[in-house]
């Protein structure tokens, strides 16, 4: 276990510069999936993440069969999941089929892709656990600009899309336009989600989008409070689970969903005791 956690290796490495843009990939990761989470775990989407991750890993599948960016095929797989999930899932008893459906379908024809695929495994194998290693110069802009105009649409449309995720029948009531809110919001997490995959895979994308978003509505009612928890829940296993996984040289995915998980835990014990003492 001492080798397996070899400190001055790891010291050693965070001075390289690829370890730095991983550090800055999921530190920009960790931020978009810390603001999404309290949304996403308001509406009841968790599910709906995971469907969306298994389009993000076909879309990356298909771009590794044509030979092009593995960003841009998770990107694109992602939205269109996100459009299919916000059109036709226009009644909320209708969602878990839709995503079941569209999670089954993307998976399959994921596997399909990988298997005509005859270039490296380790290509295949971070499609489903991460592979932040391989993010370039091409990728790290991407991921940037991306994460920035989803930050950018979030904000702009936060205050009605809140008060809809809160009471969706007071709000139509009131005229905001909830179903369009509902797709814009849907295309929003698919395009975090085809973020994300990139550091923990298409197999534990919950980790980020969901894990640190839950650990804090365990500590706060509060909107603005679970949102910043979330984002330094997230941030901290991202980074800290990059850190760890640099010596051993394993998959990033098996610590960053190791140190969500632990989060989660103490949150949750922290909630429970607090709410024993009230009582």
């Amino acid at each position: 276990m001492e080798h397996f956690f070899d400190w001055p290796l790891t010291f050693d490495l965070l001075g390289y510069d690829f370890v730095q843009q991983m550090l800055i990939a999921g530190v920009v990761l960790g931020l978009t999936a810390g603001l999404l989470g309290p949304l996403v775990v308001t509406r009841k989407m968790a599910f709906a993440v995971h469907g969306t991750a298994e389009l993000a890993f076909t879309g990356g599948a298909a771009a590794l069969l044509l030979g092009i960016g593995v960003g841009y095929g998770a990107l694109a797989g992602s939205v269109v999941a996100a459009l299919l999930l916000g059109l036709l899932s226009r009644r909320d008893a209708d969602r878990d089929s839709v995503i079941g459906a569209i999670l089954a379908f993307g998976l399959g024809l994921g596997v399909l892709l990988l298997a005509l695929y005859k270039g490296r495994t380790a290509n295949k194998f971070g499609l489903l656990t991460g592979q932040i290693v391989a993010v370039g110069s091409t990728d790290m802009w991407l991921l940037i600009g991306t994460a920035v105009a989803v930050i950018a649409v979030l904000a702009f449309i936060y205050r009605p899309l809140h008060f809809s995720s809160v009471d969706a029948a007071v709000a139509t009531a009131r005229g905001v336009p909830v179903r369009t809110l509902s797709v814009v919001f849907f295309v929003l997490v698919g395009v975090a989600t085809a973020l994300t995959v990139q550091i923990v895979g298409a197999l534990l994308v919950l980790s980020l989008m969901i894990t640190p978003a839950a650990a804090a509505s365990r500590v706060t009612a509060s909107p603005v409070k679970a949102t910043v928890l979330a984002v330094v829940f997230a941030e901290t296993a991202v980074v800290v689970g990059i850190v760890l996984s640099l010596a051993p040289g394993v998959p990033v995915s098996a610590f960053v969903t190791a140190v969500s998980f632990l989060i989660y835990l103490v949150c949750r014990a922290f909630g429970g005791a607090r709410s024993r003492a009230a009582v």
